[in-house]
């Protein structure tokens, strides 16, 4: 485990905005909700309070945000690109009480491909998506990429492209073919030039809004697995609208792809490179711009986890019945680990908040 702090915290390198765009990571709700609300099927936000393994672990409580049946693609990634699509398709026609609301979404994206790059869950949900109004979609995987989602997102109607050993390499390869296609590109990251997964991670505040009111009592400690951060910024910059500067939030990504952390020590976005970490999701090395930036001033620390560490931690869920996959437990890995070590004022007191964004892959 290696951590690292961040002393731009509350302040921001450029004040947690991309220098390079006009547009930042959101934490208002109103939109996401207004799309989300007039979608066929929605859900609620299922939460867990695990006091039996606080208990174990000498916390006061855990609670963890349980995406692994989200609108039935069984990750928090179903909230982005779906909503996405739905902002493309329906525009200003979401303000209007109309009955014909989803056949003029399907007129008028008919013939439209999008397409996108994924290890997995944004896959299945720009697939899911896409279908809901009558759209094309083309995903591009690595070859590391497990076959089981490779038949889902095929079962959602999507062409599923196999290229690189890598997301990023995949990522690329969508980008060329998009533009070369005339496709509409759905990425769940944003770079230089291109903020369309801002887009992505607002959906994402449907979760975290929803678990805020469901919980109790406030978190003390937020614990946020990233791969390129999107999740990761949308849910600590609306905790921080919510809640303030009170809870400690912690970045957890894996030893192999800490391209936040690194990020965070150069004071701007970079590249790492490495082998191929066995936490799949979380496994990008390159950050989101607009979510580095959102995060360096929004998160207390970047923290990167061992394989050894995620294989244990991810075991201790599973033999007491919590059935996720490694990238999943990320965060709940780096909790159990700090608390061992005493850092971050983890004690008997502590009321930590996880989220367990998808479930078992294998």
């Amino acid at each position: 485990m290696k951590i690292v702090l961040n002393s731009y915290v509350s302040k921001g390198l450029n004040k947690g905005k991309d220098p390079l765009s006009n547009r930042a990571v959101s934490n208002d709700i109103e939109k996401p909700f207004l799309f989300f609300n007039k979608c066929p099927i929605k859900d609620e936000v299922n939460l867990l309070n695990l006091d039996k393994i606080a208990d174990e672990i000498g916390i006061k409580s855990l609670v963890a945000i349980d995406e692994t049946k989200r609108l039935g693609l069984g990750s928090f990634k179903a909230l982005g690109a779906v909503y996405t699509i739905a902002k493309i398709a329906l525009g200003n026609l979401i303000d209007r009480n109309d009955n014909n609301l989803l056949l003029k979404a399907k007129q008028k994206l008919k013939g439209v491909t999008f397409s996108t790059a994924s290890a997995g869950n944004h896959g299945l949900s720009l697939a899911a998506g896409a279908r809901l109004f009558g759209a094309k979609s083309i995903i591009y995987v690595s070859k590391n990429v497990p076959r089981k989602f490779i038949g889902q997102l095929e079962a959602l109607g999507a062409k599923v492209s196999i290229i690189g050993d890598t997301y990023d390499e995949s990522l690329q390869a969508a980008i060329h073919d998009s533009k070369k296609n005339n496709w509409t590109l759905i990425s769940d990251s944003t770079w230089e030039n291109y903020d369309t997964g801002l887009d992505v991670m607002e959906g994402y505040l449907i979760s975290i809004s929803q678990a805020l009111k469901k919980i109790r009592n406030n978190p003390t400690h937020i614990f946020l697995q990233a791969g390129v951060g999107g999740l990761a910024a949308s849910f600590a910059s609306y905790c921080r609208k919510k809640l303030g500067y009170s809870p400690i939030i912690i970045i957890v990504e894996p030893e192999y792809a800490p391209c936040l952390q690194k990020s965070i020590l150069k004071g701007k976005p970079v590249v790492v490179k490495g082998q191929a970490s066995d936490m799949g999701r979380l496994d990008c090395k390159y950050p989101s711009r607009h979510a580095f930036y959102s995060l360096s001033e929004t998160a207390n620390a970047f923290v990167s986890i061992t394989e050894t560490e995620s294989v244990k931690g991810n075991q201790f869920l599973s033999k007491r019945g919590i059935h996720i996959s490694q990238s999943s437990s990320a965060g709940f890995v780096a909790l159990k680990k700090l608390i061992k070590r005493g850092d971050f004022l983890l004690d008997s007191e502590t009321r930590a908040l996880c989220v367990f964004s998808e479930g078992d892959v294998r």
